[in-house]
């Protein structure tokens, strides 16, 4: 029996319209699972929409989180899988696009949208450490190479750029993150990004700066700043890129540490409950059996 959901052209289109539209509203979480039972536990939650993780997905496969690792055909296979597997809207992680050329970024999105999902990020990170970031005209033009293949698609994702200047740590980040994003959102960006913001002032300014256009928060940590106190700031979307895979991984490492190490099962105390999970999932299959 396929266990995924059918990804029928009006199962995808009526997805991608109601993703647009959580972006016309209130601020949202959009979680990031790294496989297919954390996507269907955290819909069963109650979240609106869902983002896949690139380091969470590498770290499932014993690979470090980078292009050079992770191929383009695993990305997308992993991000299909996701978006097959739930019944809610879903953004792909999509790195740098899996090509440095506006042509090969192209290329890629094609193949990402043919995946099914709901929304699609391109970073502008280059992975040289010596030049870390693409130099604004030529980021710009992969935004607008990402652009056209999507509305040449004809699929409606929504497209996020995202200005990785605090993760490089590039200097004066938030000037460079206002100016880089600025340029994206006018090359045809539908959500800016910056991960790497702490503050509440550094968030403002940058809600600001990319008004009316939805600005997406990265929170990996406690920055002592609640969902509500974000959205305040005027935040669209908050995601939590690799933290829950990292929480999972931290339970992990504990208990195994603890098995091996001190030869005790003090670790396995606070583990998730067997019933709970095996009798959620099989009352999905059995729903899925249904359709």
């Amino acid at each position: 029996m396929n266990q995924l959901h059918p990804m029928s052209s009006e199962v995808v289109n009526e997805r991608r319209e109601r993703f647009r539209a959580l972006h016309q509203g209130e601020c949202f979480v959009i979680p990031n699972p790294w496989d297919v039972g954390s996507a269907r536990y955290l819909q069963h939650l109650g979240f609106p929409a869902l983002a896949t993780t690139s380091a969470g997905f590498a770290f499932s496969k014993g690979l470090p989180d980078s292009d050079a690792a992770l191929s383009r055909a695993q990305s997308l296979a992993y991000i299909a899988e996701i978006a097959a597997s739930v019944e809610l809207p879903v953004s792909a992680d999509f790195a740098g696009g899996y090509g440095g050329k506006p042509e090969e970024v192209a290329e890629s999105v094609r193949l990402c949208v043919a995946t099914g999902v709901s929304g699609l990020s391109i970073e502008d990170a280059t992975g040289d450490r010596s030049a870390p970031l693409y130099e604004l005209p030529w980021a710009v033009e992969r935004i607008r190479a990402a652009r056209r293949a999507i509305d040449e698609a004809g699929g409606g994702v929504l497209l996020t750029a995202r200005a990785e200047c605090f993760h490089v740590g590039q200097p004066d980040a938030l000037r460079e993150s206002v100016r880089r994003l600025q340029a994206y959102a006018a090359a045809g960006a539908d959500v800016l990004f910056a991960p790497g913001l702490q503050q509440a002032e550094e968030i403002k300014l940058l809600v600001d700066a990319v008004w009316p256009k939805p600005l997406n928060v990265l929170v990996v940590r406690d920055i002592g700043l609640s969902v509500s106190q974000i959205a305040a700031l005027g935040v669209r979307r908050i995601s939590v890129g690799g933290a829950l895979a990292l929480a999972a991984w931290g339970g992990f490492l504990r208990a195994a540490r603890v098995l091996r190490v001190e030869g005790s099962f003090a670790g396995f105390d606070g583990a998730a409950s067997y019933p709970e999970l095996n009798a959620l999932f099989e009352t999905e299959l059995r729903e899925r059996g249904r359709h």
